[in-house]
């Protein structure tokens, strides 16, 4: 159904002093981050109920792009309107993006090659991802099929590394799942509604994918690179299953071989990102700052961000009818297994090929996984541990 009731200013500034403070105090990534929001929006403030709540994370689960970003965006949406979703995006987001890009304007007056302490943020890439890995393969992967399509992911993303090889990975995981998981059935009968016209959801929907037309044929058209590397993020943007670290390779490959930054530049910013609450795309403005100051970290953000925007306004109007359909739901479960084959893909390259290079590195890696999984210390505090082991290490060896 159509919003038809108006929202007061009052209304829109209390969405934007919750999100801002979220975006100040989530840690720990999109599961981290949907916790916090649950407590948040759910159970103190009682913005929506528990069902309606799992059912918007669901959606966001569905979709590609950062899940915790998008449901906090549908919770503005629900809340507050377009207006209400944008301040509650600003709110979350702009805390860890001013963050790294101050970061990337100071760490241009360093050699970043040559930086031990940088090496060490790189080591905590290492760490992080590799406990990624391990919670959604569980996750994701429960079974010898959706093992067999994440193995297929993973040789397939490290043997052929083009810019096309992760969409079509994607698109034979879900044919694999539609096929192989015939006996799954979508249970849940019960309706819901939002807030969103269809009309806005078909105006959105036609806006993502026209931009995914238009932006690579005026990248060509044109020499401007204002326009490459919004293509860039924006393709990065619509293009990643599975959240933030899944990101990592597509940005990696966009940016890395063209010169645009270095290898050793991208991986301090990676390992930087953990240092800072909320979304980890927010490490596309670390990468914009690097390329083209603060003007680049803004762009690169925009951009990135911009299709997790049009989806959700896009497919909440239709979410109760897709969210039952069983073919859809098939096909999802062999693209989350192949999400997982991406993940070990990019822990392996460029992730541990570049940090870990003697055996004190790997003994150090261990050790901060371990912090992180069995000592449950926050992440600001392996990522600083990182940082500063790193510097150590490298001052003694």
């Amino acid at each position: 159904m159509t919003e038809k009731k108006s929202v007061s200013l009052q209304s829109l500034l209390e969405i934007l002093m919750v999100s801002t403070r979220l975006g100040l105090t989530s840690f720990g990534g999109p599961v981290a981050h949907l916790g916090y929001f649950h407590e948040e929006y759910v159970r103190r403030r009682k913005w929506m109920d528990e069902k309606t709540y799992a059912d918007l994370v669901a959606l966001c689960q569905f979709l590609p792009g950062p899940a915790s970003s998008q449901v906090g965006i549908g919770v503005g949406l629900m809340r507050g309107g377009l207006l209400g979703g944008l301040f509650a995006f600003l709110g979350f987001t702009l805390p860890s993006v001013l963050a790294l890009i101050i970061f990337a304007i100071i760490l241009q007056g360093f050699d970043v090659g040559d930086a031990g302490w940088i090496h060490g943020l790189k080591i905590v890439a290492v760490a992080v991802v590799a406990h990624a890995i391990l919670g959604m393969a569980q996750k994701l992967t429960p079974d010898l099929p959706r093992k067999t399509i994440a193995l297929f992911a993973l040789a397939a993303t490290l043997l052929w590394q083009t810019a096309f090889t992760q969409i079509g990975v994607i698109i034979v995981a879900g044919v694999l799942g539609y096929v192989l998981f015939k006996s799954h059935t979508a249970t849940d009968d019960k309706r819901m509604t939002f807030s969103i016209s269809k009309t806005v959801g078909y105006v959105s929907l036609v806006l993502f994918f026209g931009l995914l037309i238009l932006l690579p044929i005026l990248r060509e058209a044109t020499s401007l690179n204002w326009i490459a590397m919004f293509d860039s993020f924006y393709r990065s943007g619509s293009l990643v299953f599975g959240g933030g670290h899944v990101v990592l390779p597509l940005l990696e490959r966009e940016f890395v071989p063209t010169g645009w930054l270095s290898e050793e530049a991208f991986l301090a910013g990676y390992g930087a990102a953990q240092a800072v609450p909320g979304p980890l795309f927010t490490f596309a403005a670390y990468i914009g700052a690097i390329i083209d100051g603060w003007q680049g970290g803004l762009l690169a953000t925009v951009a990135i961000f911009l299709p997790a925007f049009l989806l959700i306004l896009g497919t909440l109007p239709f979410w109760d009818t897709l969210r039952r359909n069983s073919k859809i739901s098939r096909a999802l479960m062999g693209v989350n297994a192949a999400v997982v084959g991406i993940l070990i893909a990019a822990f392996y390259h460029p992730i541990w090929t570049s940090s870990i290079l003697e055996p004190i590195d790997f003994v150090f890696a261990a050790v901060l996984f371990s912090m992180l999984v069995y000592w449950k210390l926050a992440p600001w505090i392996v990522v600083v541990t990182g940082a500063v082991g790193g510097w150590i290490l490298y001052m003694i060896f």
